[in-house]
């Protein structure tokens, strides 16, 4: 079992950037499969990213390729979600997720963590 914990959002002008981080507890972090999904207000939860467990491989959203990177240090339990271009339609709270293998879905992620919120202003 992994316990996730999410840091890093805040409050952003459009064009900025944000680095999202999420803290796992437990001795299998390097076992899983890492995602970052989002929900907006009003909105269902949508994926994000995802990194493979050895970094080897990642895949992203269309809304945020080439301006979004995800990345993991299994020594120190931690996958990170660098933001960069962000605009007001990123907007929402950022969950991180662990699951067994690749997947796009909510259902393909077991452990989710509380959620970052990310506000881009206009």
């Amino acid at each position: 079992q992994v316990q996730l914990v999410e840091s890093g959002g805040g409050l952003v002008q459009a064009g900025g950037s944000l680095r999202l981080s999420c803290a796992a507890s437990g001795h299998t972090f390097s076992s899983y499969r890492m995602g970052w999904f989002r929900q907006a207000p009003g909105k269902e939860r949508e994926f994000v990213a995802t990194i493979s467990r050895s970094s080897g491989g990642t895949y992203y959203a269309d809304s945020v390729r080439g301006r979004f990177t995800i990345s993991r240090d299994n020594a120190k339990n931690t996958v990170l979600l660098q933001m960069n271009s962000l605009k007001p339609e990123d907007t929402a709270v950022y969950y991180c997720a662990a699951g067994s293998s690749f997947s796009t879905l909510e259902d393909g992620y077991d452990y989710w963590g509380q959620g970052t919120q990310v506000t881009v202003s206009s």
